[in-house]
């Protein structure tokens, strides 16, 4: 999931520095948020301090935790089960214009889990991360290897997740019924799906239809043919988070048009060819200049509003993943390093519109978006991805017509370069 992170310059942390020095150190009373699951959000004037929430733009003011819905969301009968459900309908206005044709459906209560099985995150009760990101943002937290053995746990759990809630993407399913799809899957698993209750998200995944950039709250909207959807899955598990997302075809690979055909694959490879620049002592800034490059050849625009982020036992912290051309001061990468790479591209414009939800995120133009996400680990000969794709898994269009990496992308390192020939093997 997209965190938001708001970025400054290397003067604006001197700035900083000597506020801080000079306030005896003392903390901030209070640290502005960010958004769930997942990208990170930026603002490009220089502020004093990094803060990471799910992918949406900061904003100024509270976010609501009620438990029955997002926002100030009305409390309705359902009219499809006679009485029998509630759904709430979500916080809109009347002189809000939208942008495409997709429009805020309504929802259902927040889900359960159950306490007495889950390990619970932090925020799962008031909504607020209790761990902040550390002062500057080169300072990345280097895992133990009892750690890594953990996010790899909770890596394969939000995998495992993904590709169920991938399998139900069908004509007239709702986005709701992938979230509780989502959610029985997460528990099941002895996880506690991540996105729920983070600073108030009200469900258990992202689901990102057609223009959504980010961020989209599951609602009974039935998907139709030819719809593109971004699936955004994080599971908590034993303390630590495992993040992936990916997109899936309403319909089918026959039922996309071209150039949604075209959008897909240029997101899926200026991904990959992201994912194979990192290893051990290169710098995380000089990710974004390879994801813009390529998709500015094949005629696309990539989101600058939205960030991929560290990631561990806090959901969204060190580094920022940038996914465009910049100069930020992101620091080194160094094995032991976890954190997603997760771009968002457009088939029009790259600027957003937030709907008054404060969630969901679409493109200002109304044009389609696309993104995928991996949680990665920097090993000592390369990267692998955390949430790697499992012999069970289906292969996609743009894995099998990609110019950039044949079949599925599992990382760089010997090991993960081993565990891929496997795959083939079998396949074969």
């Amino acid at each position: 999931m997209l965190a938001s992170p708001e970025l400054s310059t290397i003067s604006s942390f001197i700035l900083l520095f000597l506020a801080v020095t000079s306030a005896a150190f003392s903390p901030p009373s209070s640290v502005a948020s960010s958004h769930p699951n997942n990208a990170s959000l930026l603002v490009s004037t220089p502020i004093s301090t990094s803060s990471l929430f799910m992918n949406k733009k900061k904003k100024k003011r509270t976010r609501s935790t009620n438990s029955k819905g997002f926002g100030s969301g009305e409390v309705l009968l359902s009219p499809s089960t006679s009485g029998s459900a509630t759904l709430i309908k979500p916080k809109t206005s009347s002189s809000f214009r939208y942008a495409g044709s997709i429009r805020p459906g309504m929802q259902t209560p927040k889900r359960i889990v159950p306490s007495e099985k889950i390990s619970f995150p932090d925020y799962a009760f008031d909504g607020q991360p209790k761990n902040r990101p550390a002062l500057f943002p080169w300072v990345i937290e280097v895992k133990k290897p009892d750690e890594i053995e953990k996010m790899r746990a909770a890596g394969r759990c939000a995998r495992e997740v993904l590709d169920l809630a991938g399998s139900q993407v069908q004509p007239g399913i709702t986005t709701d019924e992938i979230d509780r799809i989502v959610h029985e899957a997460s528990v099941k698993r002895g996880a506690y799906p991540s996105p729920l209750g983070y600073h108030g998200f009200p469900k258990s995944c992202c689901t990102s239809v057609n223009e959504v950039i980010c961020h989209g709250i599951p609602d009974n909207r039935p998907l139709q043919e030819g719809d593109v959807v971004n699936i955004d899955i994080t599971c908590h598990l034993n303390g630590y988070h495992g993040d992936c997302s990916e997109m899936f075809v309403v319909g089918g690979e026959a039922a996309i048009d071209s150039k949604g055909r075209r959008l897909l694959q240029a997101t899926y490879d200026c991904w990959v060819k992201a994912m194979n620049f990192v290893k051990p002592g290169r710098d995380y800034k000089d990710i974004g200049a390879i994801i813009e490059d390529h998709v500015t050849e094949q005629g696309f625009t990539t989101v600058k509003s939205f960030c991929g982020h560290g990631i561990g036992s806090v959901f969204h912290t060190n580094p920022n993943i940038l996914h465009y051309r910049n100069s930020e001061p992101a620091g080194k990468m160094a094995p032991g390093h976890t954190f997603t790479i997760e771009p968002m591209i457009c088939e029009g414009g790259a600027s957003f519109l937030m709907w008054p939800d404060d969630w969901t995120a679409t493109t200002r133009d109304g044009g389609r978006s696309a993104q995928f996400e991996h949680t990665l680990l920097i090993t000592p000969d390369g990267v692998e991805a955390l949430t790697a794709k499992l012999e069970s898994s289906p292969v996609q269009f743009w894995e099998r017509d990609s110019k950039v990496h044949d079949g599925f992308w599992l990382g760089t390192s010997q090991s993960a370069r081993d565990r891929a020939a496997e795959l083939i093997d079998r396949s074969v």
